[in-house]
């Protein structure tokens, strides 16, 4: 479905029953975040919510995302997976062999759909450029502060523009624009953007690079913008594609070489000047539910900026999952399986990212295994396919176990896993906001086969026996006393793993603790250790896991146990049992030689809760919601966290 603008999709949610009105003033700094983020972690996501009244001349929509319902009305589907089916039709028949005219007249229907999802560039203005300003001056928008350490007002749903300047190539991607003043905003693309290609190359050119940024439209726009599609796709085409209409665009005013969707609510014109000084941008709260730490990046002069008539400022705030962008994710997902599986992992069946991994950090695939070693293969296949690159953990598993059925995967996985040779580590390009790195956007990860194992795959030296869950939580912590929490949950349910909170006191603690703790008979089977700060409640399963998969660097902090087993009648020959320990706590300079600044969790401060608290019966959304900050209070370290 092709949504004629964004207003268009704002009363069809509103038709649905999906969105809230708020008529009564809400700040636009911290207050807007603040409700948002209790609205977004409701069951299903909650609603969308059109704040009306912001103290500026324009409205803002918050979490039109922000569930599959909705993600599905954006993409004008039924189910995300119909795009995918899709998706894999195209292929199959464009793959298939062509032997005679016949078969390939079959193929003009679709390439003649291939065409009309071509964008179009339109002559004179467009629909974005109805009111032109006077004076471009972006401090006039609503733009919101999400969070009390961020470095100020970010621009957090920008479809921005790019080219590069020898082939003439656009780039649609969606990269944060801190607010420096009414002109000025940073720019803030990873080395690995393609927008940052372009800009090496306008550096090599001694030229100014022409930016423009769209904000509203067709909802579909700031999908395929997010989307991880290859540099020599144009996310237009996808948005065509996806809306079975072609995207028409206009040329922009001050900046003519870069064209921009019709519909778009407002436009931001401007350019970034290679030769300039950089400027120190951040901190900003991020989808890690850690703040991002402040570095150096472009800055973006604002040339012009235009909008429609009666245009709606759309935003959205990240941090701790579940979030809004959950189900930008769960869209990935599901979208480029079909393109992953037929293009380069032809054995993948299935793939899921689950919340507590916040996309790159966990990642769970499903293969077809017919063979010993097919995991490997599928992992190297999977490490090197475009954002897949920055995955730290990838679980793979086989069979007919469920997917998104956790627990049962779980005992599949570990039923299967021998901890000292189905567990694979290596170093790569990771996501630069990964704060676990003991270097800025490279660091450890690796692989958990839990597949079934062929013969061929086996180590006959090691014996792997079932873990007992007869002990209780106080015996290790009577014993230990800088353990505070013990999981023991999943022992119960035939998983042999266990999760602790740890307070670390000295250099080398996990490790020597592991050892101690491998060794005790009444851990015996246990083949996974969990160890995750002692200000994280281990019985708190999806926050320990989101704290853990954060906090991991897979190479540098694993340790692997192994001992001699002696008492086994049956055994002729050296026989070993292994258990993994993991230590997902956090780095400091003291104790583990990390020598990169540490961030903090991402939480609303005292001052905007109790405002929000008090004004709630206003705003007409239902019945109050506390503030999800409450629950993490304890676990913020100090204000030296957050400094760069």
């Amino acid at each position: 479905m092709a949504y004629k603008n964004q207003q268009h999709f704002i009363d069809t949610l509103e038709k649905e029953g999906e969105l809230l009105r708020i008529k009564s003033y809400v700040d636009p700094k911290l207050e807007i975040a603040e409700i948002t983020d209790r609205m977004s972690k409701q069951p299903g996501g909650g609603k969308a919510l059109l704040f009306e009244n912001t103290g500026y001349a324009f409205p803002v929509l918050m979490n039109a995302y922000g569930s599959e319902r909705r993600m599905c009305m954006a993409l004008g589907v039924n189910h995300l997976n119909d795009v995918a089916k899709e998706i894999e039709g195209l292929f199959r028949l464009l793959s298939a062999p062509k032997e005679g005219i016949l078969d390939k007249l079959k193929l003009l229907p679709r390439l003649g759909q291939f065409a009309s999802w071509m964008p179009v560039v339109k002559i004179g203005r467009g629909e974005c450029q109805e009111i032109v300003m006077s004076e471009p001056d972006i401090t006039k928008l609503p733009v919101i502060t999400c969070w009390p350490k961020d470095g100020g007002p970010f621009v957090t749903l920008p479809i921005i523009h790019t080219k590069d300047p020898n082939t003439r190539t656009r780039n649609v991607g969606m990269y944060r624009m801190q607010v420096f003043g009414p002109t000025l905003t940073g720019m803030h693309w990873h080395k690995h953007k393609v927008s940052a290609k372009h800009f090496s190359e306008y550096k090599k050119l001694n030229k100014r690079m022409p930016v423009a940024v769209a904000l509203g439209g067709d909802p579909v726009y700031a999908y395929s913008a997010t989307a991880p599609l290859p540099e020599n796709v144009d996310e237009y085409m996808l948005a065509g594609f996806l809306r079975k209409k072609k995207i028409e665009l206009v040329k922009c005013i001050t900046q003519p070489e870069i064209e921009v969707p019709v519909d778009a609510d407002f436009i931001i014109e401007g350019y970034v000047d290679p030769n300039e000084e950089l400027i120190w941008e951040g901190p900003f709260g991020d989808h890690t539910g850690y703040y991002s730490l402040p570095d150096w990046y472009p800055r973006f002069h604002i040339t012009a900026i235009t909008h429609k008539k009666n245009p709606v400022y759309p935003a959205t705030i990240v941090g701790i999952p579940p979030q809004e962008d959950a189900w930008l994710g769960k869209a990935t997902e599901r979208i480029f399986l079909a393109p992953i599986k037929m293009t380069l992992v032809p054995e993948i069946v299935d793939m899921e990212m689950p919340v507590e991994g916040v996309f790159h950090n966990l990642v769970i695939a499903k293969i077809k295994k017919d063979y010993a070693g097919q995991g490997q293969k599928v992992m190297n296949a999977m490490w090197g396919a475009g954002q897949m690159m920055f995955n730290k953990i990838l679980v793979l598993i086989d069979g007919e176990i469920k997917i998104r059925h956790y627990e049962g995967l779980a005992k599949y996985v570990f039923k299967n896993l021998n901890p000292a040779t189905d567990i694979y580590f290596s170093q790569g390009p990771m996501d630069v906001l990964d704060h676990s790195c003991s270097k800025l956007g490279f660091g450890g990860k690796m692989c958990i086969d839990g597949t079934f194992k062929f013969p061929e795959e086996q180590d006959e030296s090691y014996e792997l026996r079932a873990a007992s869950c007869e002990f209780e939580e106080i015996f290790l912590i009577e014993k230990f006393p800088e353990i505070k929490a013990v999981n023991t949950s999943l022992l119960k349910k035939e998983i042999p793993c266990l999760i602790i909170s740890v307070e670390k006191n000295r250099k080398g603690h996990i490790k020597e603790l592991h050892e101690q703790l491998s060794t005790l008979k009444e851990l015996e089977g246990v083949k996974m250790i969990l160890y995750v700060e002692h200000t994280v409640d281990a019985n708190d399963l999806s926050t320990a896991l989101w704290r853990f998969c954060n906090n991991l660097d897979p190479k540098r902090d694993h340790h692997l146990y192994r001992q001699p087993t002696h008492n086994s009648q049956l055994i002729t020959h050296n026989s070993y049992s292994a258990c993994m320990g993991f230590d997902g706590t956090r780095k400091t300079k003291e104790f583990d030689d990390f020598h990169r600044n540490w961030p903090n969790i991402i939480l609303a401060d005292d001052a905007t809760i109790i405002a929000v608290d008090k004004k709630w019966n206003e705003l007409g959304i239902g019945a109050f919601i506390p503030s999800p900050s409450l629950k993490f209070k304890s676990q913020q370290y100090g204000e030296e966290a957050v400094v760069s």
